[in-house]
């Protein structure tokens, strides 16, 4: 069976990018895949320190709730990632786990492969990579560039990851909680996003092993 983990980025539990997630869920679980859903705001994590502790093994230095986050996050097969947007970026929440994950940058690049480490934006997106992630947003704003330094942050993380930006739910001028419940058409687009990224796993012979 397919194993995807969809991590809550919002610090609201019911807010707009909270609900899409839980319709994106919600389409995976009825595509057949396993989810286990984690709310970043619930771990006690600390930001990177940048000790680099982590050079010998890739393990991070640092002791708390992020060791079992990253244990999951390699043994899944995709992802489903949401944050709002704060100032055209994520929420401190999905931030501080990104930047933890640079332990894991670490081990990829400097010690399984320390050769790749001065062409790391060449390997993005290259490489067949069999996992995968959806990414799940929600501004307040209409800007046209809104989601676009979101966008290239959320697709440098999903590669250290060694998976693959598969698709995203974006929506603009949502603001206050309960918002998103007055437009169906997103609820909707959610699911189906969420369907789509099982079955696309799902297809996938080295996905659920």
């Amino acid at each position: 069976m397919v194993k995807i983990l969809a991590l809550y980025g919002s610090p609201r539990r019911k807010g707009n990018t909270a609900t899409l997630t839980k319709h994106a869920v919600q389409g995976a679980r009825d595509a057949g895949a396993d989810v286990e859903e984690i709310r970043l705001r619930d771990l006690k994590m600390s930001p990177c320190l940048e000790i680099y502790g982590c050079k010998k093994s890739g393990r991070c230095a640092i002791k708390d709730d992020f060791h079992q986050l990253q244990d999951r996050l390699l043994e899944s097969d995709g992802l489903i990632l949401s944050s709002p947007i704060f100032f055209y970026t994520v929420s401190a929440h999905t931030k501080i786990m990104m930047d933890r994950c640079q332990s894991l940058w670490v081990k990829k690049y400097w010690v399984d492969n320390p050769s790749d480490a001065q062409s790391v934006p060449a390997r993005t997106g290259k490489s067949a990579l069999t996992r995968k992630g959806l990414f799940i947003s929600v501004g307040a704003t209409k800007g046209k560039k809104l989601f676009d330094g979101t966008l290239l942050t959320v697709k440098y993380f999903f590669d250290v990851l060694d998976m693959e930006l598969y698709g995203s739910v974006l929506v603009r001028g949502m603001d206050f909680e309960g918002d998103i419940l007055a437009h169906s058409e997103y609820l909707t687009q959610a699911y189906e996003a969420g369907r789509k990224l099982a079955e696309a796993l799902d297809s996938d012979p080295q996905a659920g092993k």
